[in-house]
């Protein structure tokens, strides 16, 4: 929940020079009220847009909701389903996101589905069931063809906003189990998949977490408001 109208036009413009002659796919996602200005501001440059959440219905009587549709209507590539601060504090449940993540895809937008384990869950050895189970409620909800339309994010609450990130290898740890339920239900797709490590990328870390086999960009919070920043990290991809 950041941005304004001023801010944001700065920063994009930043972002998309910065971006010239760079290979490594990027997208930003905002905010539901910054989605226009996306669209007039990004359009027909190599940076795409997205929105941060959707309603799994349709439309109808559900006040306050956004659905697919509606970010059609803005151009949306991608939006962001079942991050860890729409879990925390707003109870959403993996069927939720699961819910979610298929309107995403019936809309033909790309989702964007977290996942990730608490500390507590972490020091209590819980790490891979719970990403396991999170991920696998989505997959039950989705054909073996829609794997390729997915792309999943690895994030670790305890390492998001703290300055604490896991080790390369401890997020590959999990990339690697992800990529692995994604291979069960579509062993062709699974390869292609992009999986993103969402725990605090830096500019500092970016290069060596990407260069783990199975991390395959990033999902980026902090260090995307400054463009120096998120453009250091995509430069580290190419």
């Amino acid at each position: 929940m950041n941005g304004s109208r001023t801010s944001n036009a700065v920063l994009l413009s930043e972002i998309v020079a910065g971006l010239s002659g760079h290979g490594a796919a990027s997208a930003v996602c905002v905010p539901a009220p910054y989605l226009a200005q996306c669209q007039a501001q990004l359009a027909g440059s190599s940076l795409a847009w997205g929105a941060q959440d959707v309603s799994a219905h349709a439309g109808g009587a559900y006040t306050g909701e956004i659905s697919a549709a509606m970010l059609q209507d803005f151009g949306c590539s991608y939006v962001v389903v079942g991050h860890s601060e729409r879990r925390a504090y707003h109870g959403e449940a993996c069927a939720q996101v699961a819910a979610k993540t298929v309107a995403a895809l019936a809309a033909g937008i790309t989702p964007i589905v977290c996942v990730g384990e608490t500390l507590e869950q972490r020091e209590a050895g819980q790490t891979d069931t719970v990403v396991s189970q999170q991920l696998n409620t989505v997959l039950a909800a989705v054909t073996g063809d829609d794997v390729a339309k997915l792309v999943v994010a690895y994030e670790p609450v305890w390492a998001i906003g703290t300055g604490k990130t896991a080790t390369p290898q401890m997020a590959q740890d999990v990339h690697q189990l992800l990529r692995a339920q994604l291979a069960v239900k579509n062993a062709v797709a699974a390869a292609g998949v992009q999986i993103l490590y969402g725990g605090s990328m830096k500019p500092e870390n970016a290069k060596e977490l990407m260069a783990m086999p199975d991390i395959d960009g990033g999902l980026i919070g902090g260090a995307a408001l400054k463009a120096a920043d998120f453009l250091a990290i995509i430069h580290a991809a190419d």
